[in-house]
């Protein structure tokens, strides 16, 4: 058989040699499934909760912190003697209170 003769023939009998070809990945050739877009949504979904997580976190630490140095000092000042139990308890009681809130006398 010459090259003439196979060439021949292989556009005669179609262009399906090798693996590709016959049954590809999605077996008619039509492209992936219509779903495939959900999986790398769902990922940056679950990247993008991670990171505000940790980014709500991190500031809601980072908030509290002067306040958990002001009811340390406040704390070495009454076991120092400075300020007695009653105004202990009105200070604490005003440095946890939060910010934007009012109490009604």
């Amino acid at each position: 058989m010459s090259i003439n003769e196979t060439v021949t023939t292989l556009a005669v009998t179609g262009d399906s040699w090798g693996p590709w070809r016959e049954s590809g990945p999605w077996h008619d050739g039509g492209g992936p499934p219509a779903f495939w877009p959900i999986f790398p949504i769902l990922w940056f979904l679950v990247i993008a909760a991670i990171i505000t997580a940790v980014v709500v976190f991190g500031r809601k630490r980072v908030a509290e912190g002067p306040r958990r140095a002001g009811e340390a000092r406040l704390a070495e000042r009454y076991a120092a003697g400075e300020i007695d139990e009653d105004e202990y308890r009105v200070r604490r009681d005003v440095l946890r209170e939060k910010p934007g809130s009012t109490k009604d006398a």
